[in-house]
């Protein structure tokens, strides 16, 4: 499924137009992606939780010359599913 495929589910389920639901989409992303942004937790009941986790630099080596490369610290975004998801993709 991708972006579109979720709108046009979206649209058939709210009973909504393509438009709005595509409004609406892009809205939650927005919300999930601004608190990422600002360290905080989202948190969606039965879905899941998407939270930031910080990564911190580390040293690598580059595959082909075995040079060593620094690699600098970074925020990740995670996802950790919740029970009403796991038992849905498990029934």
């Amino acid at each position: 499924m991708n972006k579109n495929d979720l709108i046009a589910a979206v649209a058939d389920s709210a009973g909504l137009s393509k438009a709005d639901a595509a409004k609406a989409v892009d809205g939650v992303f927005d919300a999930i992606t601004g608190a990422l942004k600002d360290d905080q937790e989202v948190r969606l009941v039965g879905f899941g939780t998407f939270a930031v986790t910080k990564r911190a630099a580390t040293e690598g080596r580059n595959p082909r010359t075995g040079e060593t490369i620094a690699i600098p610290a970074s925020k990740q975004p995670k996802f950790k599913p919740g029970k009403g998801l796991k038992d849905a993709v498990n029934a």
